[in-house]
C-alpha cells in the first residue's frame, strides 16, 4: 500500500514565503503547526467545469475526500513554480499548461499550517490521474455549490474555492 514519506524534507517559511528552516513531513504534520509551503492548481476546462481529485484512503491528511485538482508540498530546494509543475505532472500527467497565480494565504488547522500558493489554468487535454490520487472528474460549479458543507470535500478546498471562485 502507498503511504506518505514522513521523512521527506520541507522548507519552513514565514508568512511571506521566506525560508526560515527545514523540517520533515512528519514534523510538519504532527500538530507542531510549523508553517510550510504548498501549491494548489485549479484545473478548469473550457466549459467552466473544475477538475477535482479524490484523495486516496492511505493519505495522512483528509483521506477519501474530494480536493483541489492538484495539491502538493514544495520540497526543500524547490521553487513554487518547480513544485507546481512537478505536482501537476505527477498527479494528473499534465505537462503543457499555463498557470495563473490567484492568491496565497495561510491555511491553519489543528494538525498543520500551510502557506498555500493558489494557481488556476484552463485545460482541455487528457487528464491521467496517478496512483497518488483515487481518480477524479470534472465538476460543474453548480455541483460543487450543492455539495459544500456535506463532508465530501476537504475543508481547505471548500474554503479556498469559495474565497477564490464562488464568491466572484
Amino acid at each position: 500500500m502507498n503511504q506518505d514519506n514522513s521523512a521527506e524534507m520541507f522548507p519552513l517559511v514565514d508568512e511571506e514565503g521566506n525560508i526560515t528552516g527545514a523540517a520533515t513531513r512528519g514534523e510538519c504534520h504532527n500538530g507542531s503547526r510549523l508553517l510550510h509551503p504548498v501549491v494548489h492548481l485549479h484545473v478548469f476546462n473550457s466549459q467552466g467545469e473544475l477538475y477535482l481529485q479524490k484523495r486516496p484512503a492511505w493519505k495522512d491528511i483528509q483521506p477519501g475526500k474530494w480536493d483541489t485538482s492538484v495539491g502538493g508540498h514544495v520540497d526543500l530546494g524547490e521553487s513554487v513554480e518547480m513544485a507546481l509543475r512537478r505536482e501537476v505532472r505527477e498527479e494528473l500527467g499534465i505537462t503543457d499548461f499555463t498557470p495563473e497565480a490567484v492568491t496565497h494565504y495561510v491555511f491553519d488547522s489543528v494538525r498543520e499550517r500551510e502557506l498555500v500558493f493558489v494557481h488556476k489554468t484552463v485545460y482541455d487535454g487528457p487528464v491521467c490521474p496517478s496512483d497518488e490520487t483515487d481518480g477524479g472528474r470534472f465538476w460543474s460549479i453548480a455541483e460543487i455549490r450543492e455539495q459544500i458543507g456535506k463532508g465530501i470535500f476537504t475543508p481547505n478546498f471548500e474554503s479556498e474555492v469559495q474565497r477564490c471562485f464562488l464568491n466572484k
